[in-house]
């Protein structure tokens, strides 16, 4: 019993924390957020085939300077590698703040924008921790969707002059 007490603590701080998190994404980012979340929202396919791509391309990049590291053994090809992993994982949570955002506003219309956000992020977080499906099939979407809204959204036209 133990450790299903630990893991549901775990679970619900997790979700919560998520949720804490997309909030002050949305709250110091509001413009890109807002992109990233309109790019989601007009064209999920568009988003999630742009995502796949640059998700296979920085991937391979990384891997290819992680092989150069590893055969030549000179440690500077792993810096580049760490820091486009690094920037792929912003930029994805950049999306997936987006994302969450699009989830909150369709599912409660009528609530707060930022209680839109924080239901919007508990809802994927719960999505992706069901076993399984969540892990492998939701996860990875609502990630590569994220990332390729979040790619997008620097070709959204500017609201403002």
């Amino acid at each position: 019993m133990s450790e299903l007490t630990r893991l549901v603590v775990l679970a619900v701080a997790g979700a919560l924390s998520l949720a804490a998190f997309f909030v002050v994404l949305a709250a110091l980012f509001p413009d890109r957020v807002a992109r990233a979340r309109a790019a989601a929202g007009r064209a999920p396919g568009r988003s999630f085939f742009v995502g796949l791509v640059n998700a296979v391309f920085f991937f391979a990049l990384i891997l290819a300077l992680q092989a150069i590291t590893s055969a030549t053994g000179i440690q500077l090809f792993g810096i580049p590698a760490i820091l486009l992993l690094a920037l792929l994982c912003i930029a994805a949570l950049f999306g997936l703040g987006g994302v969450a955002q699009l989830v909150g506003e369709r599912l409660l219309p009528e609530r707060g924008h930022y209680f839109r956000v924080a239901a919007g992020a508990v809802i994927i977080g719960a999505g992706c921790a069901l076993p399984f499906a969540g892990w492998f099939g939701l996860l990875p979407y609502v990630s590569i969707l994220g990332l390729g809204a979040f790619a997008l959204s620097f070709f959204e036209p500017s609201k403002t002059p």
